[in-house]
């Protein structure tokens, strides 16, 4: 079984403190901050690295589906939008929209849509995600 570590601390109360997220291999450290989550200040914050997992499972989830059929595309590029929203429960994820674009030669975009939305369903992080009320795909086939 595959294990995978990140971390956070934080100082001070929660408006005017800020704090570090670190991944386990060390390719990546950002502050964050109230700012930087709630409003639009200087720093990372959980949603934002949510949304890379995201795009970056989804492509390779999408490049598996692609393969299982027979396909390779030589290049994808997908964009994740996290939504974080008001709830009655408080701050909440609220919407994910998936946009993705891949070069696949000699796929009939109907093929692709279908293999695209498959790799959606599969895809590990989607999965992990499932609490989220929405997440959208919007999949574009290029180069045809």
């Amino acid at each position: 079984m595959t294990i995978r570590e990140a971390s956070a601390e934080w100082h001070g109360p929660l408006k005017e403190g800020s704090g570090r997220l670190r991944l386990g291999s060390g390719v990546f450290e950002g502050a964050y901050s109230f700012p930087s989550r709630f409003e639009n200040g200087p720093g990372t914050n959980p949603e934002e690295l949510i949304a890379a997992a995201h795009a970056g499972c989804f492509s390779m989830a999408l490049t598996a589906v692609l393969g299982s059929e027979g396909h390779v595309a030589s290049d994808i590029h997908t964009t994740a939008k996290v939504h974080l929203g008001a709830t009655a429960a408080g701050p909440t994820i609220t919407r994910i929209e998936l946009e993705t674009e891949a070069n696949v030669p000699r796929l009939p975009a109907a093929d692709f849509e279908r293999l695209a939305q498959s790799a959606k369903a599969g895809c590990l992080v989607s999965r992990a995600l499932a609490g989220v009320a929405m997440i959208t795909l919007k999949a574009n086939l290029i180069g045809q």
